[in-house]
């Protein structure tokens, strides 16, 4: 795991010597086109196991240069940023009541629509 960590090369030659490269023909609108190019580009960076793939574009070049700029994000955010840790806090008496008195008037607006009992 900690190869994963470690950050990505700067040149996209090297990242994608990092990276196995799969084509496959993109669904979805675009007629003849689609349906004969392999357009459609899937990036998987093998130390991380990150998958990004990417068929926005008619161009198989620039698809990939889309997942590379894809990659880099998902890897940033995945690996590189550090979320604050959540501090529990108490609730306010104030929202409880609040709470409470909406719960207890939602009740009686149902029980309102039941049938009476003769």
């Amino acid at each position: 795991m900690e190869s994963s960590r470690k950050k990505l090369p700067v040149a996209d030659e090297d990242l994608l010597k990092e990276c196995r490269i799969d084509t496959y023909r993109s669904s979805g609108a675009g007629g003849q086109h689609v349906n004969t190019t392999d357009s459609a580009v899937r990036l998987t960076h093998t130390p991380s196991g990150l998958i990004v793939r990417c068929q926005e574009h008619r161009s198989q070049h620039r698809n990939k240069d889309t997942c590379l700029v894809k990659l880099r994000e998902l890897y940033q955010k995945t690996y590189l940023t550090r979320t604050k840790r959540r501090i529990p806090t108490k609730k306010t008496r104030g929202s409880q009541e609040r709470r409470i008195d909406k719960k207890k008037q939602r009740s009686s607006t149902k029980q309102s629509r039941q049938k009476p009992n003769y």
